[in-house]
């Protein structure tokens, strides 16, 4: 399953560093943001709950860019 999230984010280094925090978080087979658009599309593995999942990349971009924002 895929879906897109708005998001909030300063700098596109920033927004780099929230796709890596994305890519490894659990539950997640792929994920990529556009700073221009300023939107993450993510892929959650099969059987995973999205907004479990997604609960847990907030958490892990909050800790590399802590005034980011994931609008779920």
């Amino acid at each position: 399953m895929k879906k897109t999230y708005k998001i909030e984010v300063d700098c596109a280094n920033c927004a780099n560093k929230m796709e890596t925090a994305a890519q490894k978080t659990e539950g997640v087979k792929d994920a990529t943001v556009n700073f221009m658009t300023l939107k993450m599309n993510v892929e959650f593995e099969d059987g995973q709950d999205p907004a479990e999942v997604m609960q847990q990349v907030r958490k892990n971009c909050k800790k590399v860019e802590d005034d980011c924002e994931i609008y779920l």
